[in-house]
């Protein structure tokens, strides 16, 4: 095989040392503290190395990473399962040595690696869906108080976590046992339509220790919903820096947007953010996609979808592809380990479209999910669906919801088609009824 890189090194990361190979040189190894880290890129640059591979260790990478590029350095972050099949035996001096001779034999991929305002942008929202997570265990911890105490909320009201339900929460905690007081506190919508069944449901059975987890359930949800909103507050502050030109006259006339149902963020015209970021092309066309999951799909892939050349490249990197396992005449299926976040957005969009009724997707993932099952309508959904946003993205198509009518009559075309082949095979000729 033919050399492609003659001044390049390989780095094996672990918690303590790192261990750096280059060609007919002896390994080294340094501390994984950062005046070790300088040290390392001085040894890099008297040897007069230009590009650098290393494994994408747990978070291990992020800060030598980021030195390296600061240093001219190119460096190339790999998958680790690229570099498993180490001849011999497995040891961190070895792995370096083999990581430089794949590298400089061109025969590691590199990981995509946003840029840094991405990067600073992903993790408020990463943040942002841990705290939605720990708020939504304590909202379990409080049905569970309630139901201690035969206080039957859960069953009559949608989400007790609603303005309706806190509110009520709230007061119980203050020392309101007066079930109208509470219905009170309620909703316009729900003293009418279900007063009744809340005067039911708050006729409990009191005590001690099911207050006291009612409270601490209660406090806990209140911090996590704080701790979100600080989230959403670094998230604008950073939009409106990289967006600075802030015309107010250009807000007005992205007009109307979706409407966003579960855990909306409190960031100001983040509709008009997107646009202006993706120049004018608009996610939300496609069937599903909201602000915030734009948001979120911003915050994985970027703004430059070019990075990857094919719209299969972009699906296989999802992990929204089907793989190949093939031994001789021997076909087995082999799940991946791991898939990128940006692959699972897609999934619970998909989720959400084969449930609706009005939706071409929907309709497609349906008659999936009848012949194949849930799982594997919910990734063949969630691909055609990635592969609209590459397209949008990247070739600037158009998309507009044609329906469920217009995705039948496709279908009903497709098989008389197939029929009147069918028919032409076999020597017969098909007459309308």
């Amino acid at each position: 095989m033919q050399k492609l890189r003659y001044n390049a090194a390989g780095i094996d990361i672990g918690a303590k040392k790192i261990f750096i190979g280059i060609e007919n040189e002896s390994v080294v190894n340094f501390s994984t503290f950062t005046a070790d880290f300088r040290l390392a890129i001085e040894y890099l640059l008297s040897h007069k190395i230009t590009t650098v591979a290393m494994e994408a260790t747990g978070v291990y990478w992020v800060i030598l990473y980021d030195m390296l590029e600061a240093s001219g350095i190119d460096v190339w972050l790999v998958d680790g399962r690229q570099t498993q099949q180490v001849p011999g035996r497995k040891t961190d001096v070895k792995d370096c040595q083999w990581i430089q001779q794949l590298h400089s034999y061109g025969l590691l991929n590199r990981c995509f690696i946003p840029d840094a305002h991405i990067q600073e942008l992903r993790t408020y929202q990463r943040l942002r869906e841990d705290h939605i997570r720990s708020a939504s265990m304590h909202v379990n911890h409080m049905q569970k108080a309630l139901t201690l105490m035969n206080i039957r909320l859960k069953e009559v009201l949608n989400q007790i976590h609603g303005a309706s339900g806190l509110a009520m929460i709230q007061a119980i905690l203050a020392g309101e046992r007066d079930a109208k007081k509470l219905l009170s506190l309620c909703h316009n919508s729900i003293k009418k339509k279900k007063a009744d069944q809340v005067l039911k449901a708050l006729g409990g059975h009191y005590k001690e220790s099911g207050l006291f987890e009612l409270k601490q359930a209660y406090e806990s949800y209140q911090f996590y919903q704080a701790r979100i909103g600080e989230c959403d507050q670094r998230m604008e502050q950073l939009l409106e820096k990289m967006n600075i030109t802030d015309q107010q006259e250009g807000k007005k006339k992205i007009g109307k947007r979706k409407a966003i149902r579960h855990n909306k963020p409190k960031i100001a015209d983040l509709g008009w953010h997107l646009l202006e970021i993706f120049g004018g092309k608009d996610a939300t066309q496609l069937s599903g996609i909201t602000d915030y999951t734009w948001l979120q799909l911003y915050t994985e892939v970027g703004s430059d979808l070019t990075k990857w050349s094919f719209e299969k490249r972009f699906t296989s990197w999802l992990g929204l592809a089907p793989g190949q396992n093939h031994s001789g005449k021997k076909k087995k299926n082999k799940r991946k380990k791991g898939h990128p976040k940006a692959g699972q957005i897609f999934r619970q969009i998909a989720q959400s479209l084969i449930e609706s009724k009005k939706i071409a997707l929907g309709a497609f993932g349906r008659r999936i999910k009848g012949r194949r099952g849930p799982g594997v309508a919910i990734k063949a959904v969630a691909r055609k669906l990635a592969v609209l946003y590459w397209r949008m993205m990247v070739k600037g198509l158009d998309y507009v919801e044609k329906g469920v009518k217009a995705y039948e009559e496709k279908m009903k075309l497709q098989h008389q088609r197939w029929l009147e082949k069918k028919a032409q095979e076999m020597g017969y000729q098909l007459t309308p009824a």
